[in-house]
């Protein structure tokens, strides 16, 4: 019968048996869907490799036109860590079958070699070629015909992710969700308050956030101009000694270094200390130059705003509460980090930690107000996982604006969130993870903390 045909005073909210009868087809239903996972970086390919490798159904969105795309963005630099950090090992082990040649796992790759070498031969296998959609960019995430408000019977509603693939609207269901967007293209404004202002965006032809290849296609935007480099993370050393190779070409580049510490000696980092032998270079690399006079340093430097005059740029900031404008700046350089963009998340029910901006639960492991060890406890699904159920932030922006975040991080997380989604919940719940040791185990808190509210930190 019709239920258009039911008189109104027969429904009613208690027709158990029916209902149960629905929920059961909508469970099974969910069940054989695909997993969705967002981004197709290392750790969403990663994600794959591990999906595909039990056999589990999936597909992986990526906005831009190829994997890797972002990676792209920097191919000119070369990681500190080398190759046995930054592939994933079943991954490794399905393109072993495809009688793929691995790198020399002691040897640095660029951006560029990351994504030819294994990125882009990972995604071209025959258990995850077919299910790479590309040029397709997710607007939204949500449960299907369900807002967020609706909690009755939500966990066994797929997911709906509506997209833009190559112009067209398009929509993908799913059982569960791995969002791998990470946080590069998104980054953190100059200003030293976090905060964007139109005068900034209205310099943009003097600002560039990120790496620029200064020795390559950007080399004619730096050469004997006075160039500001902001941050003094990894980032901005690399930023720092490519300019200084340009100084020697072109003697009439002027360098600044601005950094809001007023110590410089701790953007150099662990040096021979650090177990990554490259990243202790670039902490010994950037002390040489400071020492030998090639950029000057700026220190203790607050940005407040930046101001576009004529074909130049000023840096309005504040000095140990002077005020202090450093003009005739021709380009800037900002790496002062990034952060999650949460757009797409709108419709989900997430825990996010307002500090960091990453998952809450790792936020007592990565904020840097509490350590800065750069070395993470190992972590894995249930430390990730969202009050949506099915639904995870993974890789780089799970850590959202902490800067620790490794490669090797993310392939654990994907392995405990694949194997608890595949009911191997004894391996989802043994994550073994190890990391190099930065050489640096510093405790940041507040000399007027006498109570010492963060006696456990990763110094132990």
């Amino acid at each position: 019968m019709n239920s258009m045909n039911i008189p109104l005073e027969n429904q009613s909210c208690c027709t158990s048996q029916p209902q149960q009868i629905q929920d059961q087809n909508q469970i099974n239903q969910t069940d054989l869907l695909p997993v969705a996972i967002i981004g197709a970086g290392p750790v969403g390919l990663a994600a794959a490799a591990h999906l595909a490798h039990k056999k589990q159904p999936f597909f992986l969105l990526e906005a831009g036109s190829q994997v890797g795309a972002n990676i792209l963005t920097w191919e000119h630099v070369r990681l500190f860590s080398p190759w046995r950090y930054n592939m994933d090992k079943v991954a490794t082990r399905l393109l072993s079958e495809q009688n793929w040649t691995s790198p020399k796992l002691d040897l640095l790759p660029t951006g560029k070699e990351l994504v030819e070498q294994y990125l882009q031969p990972l995604a071209n296998i025959p258990e995850i070629k077919p299910y790479v959609h590309v040029n397709t960019k997710v607007l939204s995430i949500s449960r299907k015909n369900i807002d967020k408000m609706k909690t009755t019977n939500r966990e066994n509603v797929p997911f709906v992710l509506y997209t833009e693939q190559n112009g067209a609207f398009k929509t993908f269901e799913a059982r569960a969700v791995m969002d791998a967007t990470g946080t590069w293209g998104n980054p953190n404004p100059a200003n030293s308050s976090g905060a964007w202002f139109n005068k900034e965006k209205e310099s943009n032809e003097h600002i560039f956030y990120g790496i620029p290849n200064v020795l390559g296609n950007k080399k004619s935007q730096y050469a004997n101009k006075k160039v500001a480099v902001v941050g003094s993370g990894h980032s901005a050393i690399n930023t720092l000694i490519d300019l200084t190779k340009l100084k020697e070409e072109h003697p009439k580049t002027e360098i600044l270094w601005i950094i809001r510490r007023d110590n410089v000696e701790e953007a150099y980092g662990g040096e021979e200390k650090d177990a990554l032998e490259a990243r202790g270079a670039l902490g010994s690399h950037i002390h040489q130059l400071v020492d030998s006079g090639k950029l000057e340093v700026i220190k203790s430097f607050r940005i407040q705003y930046v101001e576009r005059a004529n074909d130049e740029i000023s840096i309005v900031g504040d000095k140990r509460g002077e005020a202090v404008t450093l003009a005739g700046i021709d380009q800037m350089i900002v790496n002062t980090g990034n952060r999650p963009n949460f757009n797409i998340l709108s419709e989900i029910r997430t825990s996010i930690d307002t500090i960091t901006e990453s998952v809450e639960a790792l936020a007592p492991l990565i904020d840097p107000n509490i350590h800065s060890c750069g070395t993470v406890r190992p972590h894995g699904e249930k430390e990730l996982r969202q009050p949506e159920k099915g639904f995870y932030i993974v890789g780089s922006k799970s850590y959202g604006r902490a800067p620790t975040f490794l490669m090797a991080t993310g392939y654990e997380q994907v392995r405990s969130i694949v194997a608890h989604l595949t009911g191997d919940f004894e391996a989802a719940q043994k994550v073994e993870l190890e990391l190099p040791e930065t050489g640096v185990c510093s405790v940041n808190l507040s000399s007027t903390n006498s109570s010492n509210t963060h006696p456990t930190t990763c110094c132990g």
